[in-house]
Parts: C-alpha cells; structure tokens; sequence
C-alpha cells in the first residue's frame, strides 16, 4: 500500500520545545512508538541535534538497544536519521576533525538499528551559499565513502543550491552512496519549479520530507502554503522515485499533534491517489 510509504519526523508527535519546530524529543521519544504505532504509522526518521548530542540514545549502547526493543514491539522502523547537528556544526565553521567524529558515531548507531540513509542538511547555518566550495564538502566527506560502503548506508544531502548548481553539486558523489533528500516545503519556500528540479537530478533522490512553506516564508499547514503536492508528486513517479516520504510538517496550533500528523497523513494519501 502506498500509505506504508508514509513516515513522520521524530519530535512530530511530542509538545514543542523551547519554541523550536523540530528538536529531538527528550523525555517523550519512547512515546512515540506508541502513538505511532496506533495512528498506523510505522516509519519514523530518527533526529540528532547539537543538544546533548552525545546522549543521544542513537549514540548509546543502551539507547540502541532500547530502540531495537520498541521497533520490534511496534512493529516500527526507523529507514533515515536527519542530522541537525550537522547543520548547526557544518565542518567548515567548526572543527572538521570532531564533526567527522561525530559522524562517524551516527553511522555505528544507524547500522545497529538498521537504518540506511544519512541526511545532511546543508541549509541555514551550514548553506554553502557562494563561499564554499564543492571541493571542500567532498574533502569532507570522502574519509567516510568505504564506510558507507561497507555499511550499505547512503548520505542524502539537501541544499538550498537552485536545480543547475545542486545538480553539479551531487554529480561530484558516486550515486551508490551519495543521493539527495529533496525537501518539498523548502524548495516552494525558494521559488524553484519542481519540473526543472526534477530534470536536473530527479534520478538522485533517495529521500522526500513532506512539509509546506510560504514563498520566502515559513512552515505551514499542508495544502495552505506555495508548494505544488499533486505535480511533485507526479514528477516522483514519472522519474521513477519509490521510496519514503517522510511528513517534517508544521505544528498543531492546539498542541493535538497526533491529531494534526494523522490528518496531514491522510492528505498525503489523497494527494497519492491523485498523482496516478
């Protein structure tokens, strides 16, 4: 079934904190299998930010093997983590040497819960914007290509880079370990078409946040902000996308966020039906 595709953004179904849209739900993560789980929604993507981040129980023994214990009893999985800490800590403002580290600890996180797709955010605080170069971030990242390898995981990276640029970006990575997370919300936000993005590296992703903004602005209810759901949604099929599509979509105003996730869900669902 197509909705089996569906996933949501830890956090999503958790009280917001500090005010922030998306942060690592501490306190109420083990909740959120369960809540999950009865809104028939089996697919999380897992977050790591700079808070506490080597508590984090991805990056611990007994975390690991708490999260092993809820996906089995219901029945979840956890297909992609997103790394926030990166975005917060991009190696060419930070220390390249501890970001590669850390990195390096996610990836033995993610192989013992069996999760297969790194995301990379390279927006906000880490956008390369016009003084990074390419060179620099595959500098970075080449230390790590045998052990995805190896690992079976793949990084995908999303930018803020409009379609020509982003598409000279990922032709940089080989396509067995490196694809792209193609953020709907983000990219209405910016103004792109989706039809030229798709034609400029619609084969590389791997990934799909589900979210919409308004042009130039911020996260908004789905269906009331400038992204175009029913022709993205067309342009995944028709460039042969199957994989995940993961809601990273606004907050309940009422703070009824199952409630909120479980409508957006069945939105997406509609949308699904109607791309065909």
């Amino acid at each position: 079934m197509r909705n089996q595709r569906i996933g949501f953004m830890q956090g999503r179904l958790s009280p917001i904190r500090n005010g922030r849209i998306q942060s690592f739900p501490w306190g109420t993560w083990q909740e959120e299998f369960d809540i999950a789980s009865r809104l028939s929604l089996r697919k999380i993507e897992w977050t790591i930010d700079s808070v506490d981040f080597d508590s984090n129980p991805l990056l611990t023994l007994s975390g690991r093997q708490e999260i092993i214990c809820l996906k089995s009893l219901f029945n979840m999985e956890i297909p992609s983590v997103t790394c926030d800490y990166f975005m917060e800590n991009p190696p060419w403002k930070s220390d390249a040497g501890q970001i590669l580290v850390g990195i390096e600890s996610i990836l033995s996180g993610m192989i013992n819960i069996d999760s297969k797709i790194l995301v990379v955010p390279l927006v906000d605080n880490s956008s390369m914007g016009f003084s990074v170069k390419i060179s620099q971030v595959v500098e970075f990242f080449n230390p790590i290509s045998n052990l995805l390898r190896k690992s079976g995981i793949r990084i995908a990276f999303e930018t803020d880079l409009s379609p020509g640029p982003f598409a000279e970006f990922i032709r940089e990575f080989d396509a067995d370990i490196y694809g792209i997370n193609y953020d709907i919300g983000n990219s209405a936000s910016l103004g792109f078409d989706p039809t030229k993005e798709f034609e400029a590296y619609g084969t590389r992703i791997i990934n799909v946040h589900i979210k919409d903004r308004l042009l130039g602005g911020t996260t908004v209810p789905l269906g009331s902000g400038n992204a175009d759901f029913p022709l993205v949604l067309r342009c995944l099929n028709e460039w042969g996308y199957v994989g995940n599509l993961i809601m990273q979509t606004a907050r309940a105003d009422d703070g009824n966020h199952a409630g909120a996730l479980n409508q957006y869900r069945d939105q997406v669902v509609r949308w699904l039906d109607e791309a065909k």
